[in-house]
């Protein structure tokens, strides 16, 4: 194709904002002049993009409460943009994780002879397989950010390209531990305890007042034991309340952002399940895993799981590398003795640790943008 295409895309919240804006740096060497348009965010703008609606109107968190809240204003704005792309029909779609909107916008693109390509397999390695159909219905093709994932995929007759995983691109294969205690203020001979409840409103509800009340359990028992919280902006000030309800106003560190800085920085981290525990990994980092959400909402993803595993770290190695306390399990007193206990390890296991995580990492470091790009240019050329 001499002439540049012209592509639409659609990337929900911060994280899908960050990988479609690698998508488009790889696009626009392949075409200079590439028009994309559709909903995206700060990254994809910066670029270039066109943003109809900004990717946050896509932002649902929680499993099922909040997204009835919002499910209204979501399906007019896909019912529009359906309508949009089907009168004035770029040459190729790219949905940006996003399965619950994009999957079966891009079916009935594709039905209408549009090009699609969805980035972000979704994880039915890990919970039941009922999208593999719809996933084959919808894509022409698939960007995986997991090594193992087009080869399940092909089983089901679905093309796919590993692309690598971009925050691998984004940390260093050696974290630098010193510099990030100097840009937080703490001293090289501390002993560091990061603790990341989450980023989402759901999460600051179920799982911080634990997290605290394991911080509170560790701070007796350890004193000398720094602790510091990255908090996102916007919820920061509730993080604070629950900080001070369980006595810890004046023991926990709360920063604004600066999550990659306090994983550097830290010894331990005390992490909720998701993407984060994956950076923790990156970085090399001892963690114990905890999540705990609405009893309705586990009840309906407990039915969905088909591995034993449910953080990154653990689900990427086969095996219980690092602890997790999910649901009822996640009390403080276990929470914070799983903690300690990384504390009080013997250096032999932590370095093993670090030798898995650092192979781990590996694995994950290719050339996205590239890669992606040029799956994509394939995909037009099929």
């Amino acid at each position: 194709m001499v002439t540049p295409p012209r592509v639409a895309m659609v990337a929900g919240e911060t994280s899908g904002d960050l990988l479609a804006g690698l998508l488009l740096d790889g696009l626009r060497d392949l075409w200079p002049g590439l028009v994309s348009q559709g909903i995206g965010g700060p990254q994809m703008q910066r670029r270039g993009f066109e943003a109809w609606w900004p990717s946050d109107k896509l932002a649902v968190h929680g499993y099922s409460f909040e997204l009835l809240r919002r499910l209204a204003e979501i399906i007019g704005i896909r019912k529009r943009l359906r309508a949009r792309l089907l009168q004035n029909k770029p040459d190729v779609f790219i949905g940006v994780d996003a399965p619950d909107f994009n999957l079966g916008l891009e079916a009935d693109l594709r039905a209408a002879g549009i090009k699609t390509v969805h980035f972000v397999c979704p994880s039915i390695w890990a919970w039941r397989a009922d999208r593999v159909e719809k996933i084959r219905r919808a894509a022409d093709h698939v960007l995986c950010i997991f090594p193992f994932e087009p080869e399940l995929l092909a089983r089901h007759g679905i093309t796919a390209t590993y692309v690598g995983h971009p925050l691998a691109g984004v940390i260093p294969l050696e974290p630098d531990r010193a510099a990030a205690r100097a840009q937080l203020g703490l001293g090289e001979g501390d002993a560091v305890l990061a603790i990341l409840p989450g980023s989402r409103s759901a999460e600051v509800q179920y799982i911080t007042p634990k997290f605290f009340e394991a911080a509170a359990l560790i701070h007796r028992a350890h004193p000398a034991i720094k602790m510091v919280v990255p908090a996102v902006p916007a919820l920061r000030e509730r993080i604070e309340r629950v900080a001070r309800a369980c006595g810890l106003g004046d023991v926990l560190r709360i920063v604004t952002g600066q999550s990659h800085a306090v994983l550097a920085a830290c010894d331990v981290t005390l992490i909720a399940s998701g993407t984060a525990t994956l950076e923790a990994a990156l970085f090399k980092r001892p963690m114990v895993i905890g999540y705990h959400m609405h009893p309705l909402s586990w009840r309906l993803m407990r039915r969905k799981q088909l591995q034993p595993w449910v953080g990154l770290p653990n689900i990427l190695s086969g095996d219980f590398v690092v602890p997790e306390l999910i649901q009822d399990a996640a009390t403080p007193r276990a929470l914070a003795d799983a903690v300690l206990q990384w504390f009080d390890a013997p250096p032999e296991r932590i370095h093993a640790l670090q030798q898995r995580f650092t192979t781990l990492h590996h694995s994950l470091l290719r050339d996205t943008p590239r890669l992606a790009a040029d799956a994509i240019r394939q995909t037009l050329q099929a």
